[in-house]
């Protein structure tokens, strides 16, 4: 067995969550990073932060893989005396390379939203908004469709309310905790959900048919305006909002399952850690 490079990684990640997946608007793939490098051990985590920053220097991490990109939107200079231009730096001097997959992550089968629905018991859920360009449009009709978001059935009828206490005693506990919107005791079987910041697919989820819809982020107006909407419909609509670091950082483990199976199907061997840096932002309500 033998340690791969950065380069060997980005192989590795790509065919797994691959870039063609992402939305266009979005940045995902290597940051920083010298591809001859060798990585010995890769650090797991959802926020590119500075805390998990500082935690993969303690560790002696060769390479960080996140969820949200660091430079989400373009900079006009890394100078080390701002946020991102502090982190480029802090991860140059200490030869530590950064990737992310994002909404290609979000899209893959096995992805952030597969594995929140499967919290309640789904397994055979489709996407919202199905993938359609890229590898998507290429891929043999066999094989599970991609794209953002899931919708799928529920084995028996259940009462939202015991969906999200569900939710809350599998997802890491939050400040913010788990919400419903709506009929705590409305019965429901078909389940959408978002993971991360979902409110902009109401249109999606009532399409589909879901009777109640799990994801992140939700703010006032859009809540409201969710519930107003079904209300004037026939058959309402009922809310589950989760914390948006919850909702997707129960995902890294399964990534960690399939990093490890991968690397180990190329002949490599690299260990893979968790971050313990919670970056959920909200620490404290009253």
């Amino acid at each position: 067995m033998r340690h791969p490079k950065v380069s060997d990684c980005v192989d590795v990640f790509d065919a797994l969550w691959p870039p063609a997946l992402a939305e266009s608007w979005d940045s995902v793939g290597l940051a920083v990073g010298d591809p001859d490098s060798e990585v010995r051990s890769i650090l797991l985590a959802l926020d590119p932060m500075d805390a998990v920053i500082a935690e993969a220097v303690v560790l002696g991490a060769d390479l960080v893989f996140n969820h949200h990109p660091l430079m989400l939107k373009p900079v006009k200079s890394v100078n080390a005396a701002t946020l991102k231009g502090g982190a480029v730096h802090t991860l140059i001097s200490n030869d530590i390379a950064l990737f992310n997959a994002h909404t290609n992550a979000d899209s893959a089968r096995g992805g952030v939203s597969d594995v929140l629905i499967s919290l309640l018991g789904i397994t055979d859920a489709e996407p919202l908004t199905p993938h359609t360009a890229g590898i998507a449009a290429s891929a043999e009709p066999e094989l599970p469709a991609t794209g953002i978001g899931r919708v799928g059935d529920l084995p028996q009828p259940t009462p939202v309310r015991e969906l999200a206490r569900r939710l809350a005693a599998q997802l890491p506990r939050t400040t913010t905790g788990v919400r419903i919107a709506g009929d705590p005791a409305a019965t429901v079987t078909r389940v959408a959900v978002c993971g991360g910041a979902g409110d902009s697919l109401f249109d999606e989820v009532r399409a589909h048919g879901a009777e109640v819809y799990v994801t992140a982020d939700l703010r006032h107006h859009p809540a409201t305006e969710a519930l107003d909407t079904s209300n004037r419909r026939e058959g309402g609509l009922e809310i589950i909002d989760v914390s948006h670091w919850a909702s997707e950082t129960v995902w890294l483990n399964a990534a960690a399952e399939a990093l490890e199976a991968e690397f180990a199907a190329r002949g490599f061997t690299v260990s893979l850690q968790h971050s313990a840096v919670n970056t959920d932002p909200w620490v404290e309500r009253y």
